[in-house]
Formats: structure tokens, sequence, C-alpha cells
């Protein structure tokens, strides 16, 4: 891959709304955000029905129609359907990415996942606590937000491990992950402990795999593959 396709899909990526992103300050300092804060809280919520299907595209049906689905209501995320294969698909929003994003309060994005029994054991937690940090108003700044969830942390009150074998599907060609065009890339990603890019030969020439985030208190490194299709069995673009 060569620099300047890798900084197309790198704008993407810092733009996914996952629960595996930290500030790099030095990164945070230079990056200009049309997004300096939140947004009032009507523009990131959807129609309970809408969300609901949004967050099943994430993955092929024959994953997601046995999920358990998650909505985000005003105060955090909520059960809407129980699932009976561990899997666990939701929308989550840009407040999720990484802090080092520029779109970090984008009120337009809107990202599907479909995590794994063991994303959804080891990664999910962050998710969901970071939402209700979030939608409890205050504190409003990404750096606040950071600080609590390092606190949680140190207090063992969210996940100090990561369960072997996660990962996650982010399909949906209905997703809208960053203002950049396409806006939206089809990718698996690949959940593991705290680890090199070597490891995956990731963000190696030619190689399709990218190292996405791995910095504390997530105990993950999150490793990410272009898959040139969507839920429905149709084509994607490929970076």
């Amino acid at each position: 891959m060569n620099t300047k396709k890798f900084i197309l899909v790198a704008s993407l990526i810092f733009a996914l709304i996952s629960a595996f992103g930290t500030a790099r300050q030095s990164l945070a300092q230079d990056t200009k955000t049309p997004y300096p804060s939140m947004a009032p809280l009507e523009q990131y919520l959807m129609d309970r029905d809408a969300e609901i299907a949004l967050a099943r595209s994430a993955a092929p049906d024959s994953i997601s129609r046995n999920a358990t689905i998650l909505f985000l209501g005003k105060h955090g995320y909520e059960t809407a359907a129980e699932g009976k294969n561990g899997f666990v698909c939701l929308v989550q929003r840009s407040w999720a990415s990484s802090f080092a994003a520029p779109g970090s309060w984008n009120p337009k994005n809107r990202s599907p996942v479909c995590y794994n029994p063991p994303a959804a054991h080891s990664v999910l937690p962050f998710v969901v606590t970071r939402a209700e940090l979030v939608l409890a108003g205050n504190p409003k700044s990404i750096v606040q937000i950071r600080e609590l969830e390092k606190a949680l942390n140190a207090k063992k009150e969210l996940p100090t491990t990561v369960e072997p074998g996660g990962m996650a599907y982010m399909l949906s060609k209905d997703a809208y992950l960053t203002d950049a065009l396409p806006h939206n890339l089809a990718h698996l990603m690949f959940i593991t402990p705290v680890m090199e890019k070597a490891k995956w030969g990731a963000n190696e020439p030619n190689s399709p795999v990218l190292l996405l985030y791995g910095e504390p208190p997530e105990p993950f490194t999150v490793f990410f593959v272009p898959t040139g299709k969507w839920s429905d069995g149709t084509a994607a673009p490929l970076p």
C-alpha cells in the first residue's frame, strides 16, 4: 500500500466508531476539527426501528438475525432484542472513535458493528461505558472522559484483559464513518492482547492488514482488514 492510499485508509480508520481509540497528545494538538464539542443530544439519536435495522446490517444476516441488538437511548445503550449466538450488534457513535480523530463529536457518524462473543465480553464494556459517560452530560470534553475511563480502569470496573479470538464485523453499506469520501469501508476488526504490528505484518507495503489502536486503558490492539464485500454479499470498494 503506497503512502497516499495509506493516508486515505487511515482517515477512515480514525473515524470509525469503535471503542478502541485514545488520544495521542501531539496529534490532538495538531488536528483541527470541525467538531470541537458535543452537538445537541438529539442529533446523535435515531428512530428505534431504524437503529435496530442498521445495527443488524453490520454482519451477514446469518449472524445478525440471532444476535443481541443494542439501541442507544438518552442515557446509554439498551437491549432491543435478546440474541442466541453470543454476538452483539449496535450502532456506535462518534465519541467511541479515536480521541485523536478530528470527528470525535461528529453527529453524522453512524457506525454499525457486530462483536463476536469474546469481543462482546472484553471490548463492549468500553463502548457501553463511554456512551454512559457522554450521555450523563458531565463531562463534555474528550479529555475528561478519558480521565474517567482511566479511573474506572484503575478500580477494575472495566476489563483488564482481552479474551482470545475477539473480532467484529463492520460490513454495513449504510454506515457513515467519516465526512471524507467515500464515507464508508467494509472491513473486519481483529482484537488481540496488546502487541506490535510486526506480528501481523500490519502497515507493510501491499499488506491488507492495518494496525488500529492499542493504548491504555484498553487492554487490546485492533487489526483491521478490508473485505471487499458488504454484509448482503454485494461487492464493496477496496482502498
